[in-house]
C-alpha cells in the first residue's frame, strides 16, 4: 500500500531565497519546528542525518536540483517495511513569490497501520514547517 501527503504554501520571495533558506540545514533548529537537524553532505547518493520530532533517521539524498527540488529517500528498520521519499519542491510564481509543496510519498507494510497518524500528525508537521520557512523567507 501507498500513501502521499502534501501540503503547499505561497511564499512572498524569490524562489532564489527560499532555497537558500532551505538549503542552510545549519539553521534549521533555530526556525524550523519539524526538522530539528539536518547533517550531512547535501550530495545525491550520500547519506544525511534527519532529526524529526520522536524520531533520527539516516535517508539517501536522492535529487538536489538548484532552486527547483530536495528529495531524500528513507526507511524505517529495513526497506519495504516502511519506505518514505521525503520531497521539497520550488516553483517559481513570478520574481518575488515562491510555491513551496512539501510531500512524501510512504510505501510498505506499516503503511495501512499507519494512515492515521500520516493524515493527521504528519500533515500537520509539513505546515508547521512550511509556515515557518515561509516567514523566515518574508522576514530577511
Amino acid at each position: 500500500m501507498a500513501k502521499t501527503i502534501s501540503s503547499q504554501i505561497t511564499i512572498d520571495a524569490p524562489v532564489q531565497k527560499v532555497w537558500k533558506v532551505l538549503m542552510n540545514t545549519t539553521a534549521y533548529p533555530e526556525w524550523n519546528p519539524f526538522v530539528k537537524k539536518l547533517k550531512g553532505e547535501l550530495t545525491v547518493g550520500k547519506k544525511i542525518t534527519v532529526d524529526l520530532p520522536g524520531m533520527k533517521f539516516k535517508p539517501t539524498v536522492e535529487v538536489l536540483e538548484e532552486n527547483k527540488e530536495f528529495r531524500w529517500q528513507g526507511h524505517l528498520l529495513f526497506p519495504r517495511i516502511f519506505d518514505g521519499q521525503h520531497q521539497f519542491l520550488l516553483e517559481e510564481i513570478n520574481s518575488n513569490q515562491t510555491l513551496f509543496t512539501h510531500q512524501e510519498h510512504f510505501k510498505g507494510l506499516l503503511v495501512p497501520f499507519l494512515k492515521k497518524m500520516l493524515e493527521g500528525d504528519t500533515k500537520k508537521d509539513f505546515i508547521a514547517m512550511n509556515e515557518a520557512l515561509k516567514k523566515k523567507c518574508e522576514t530577511l
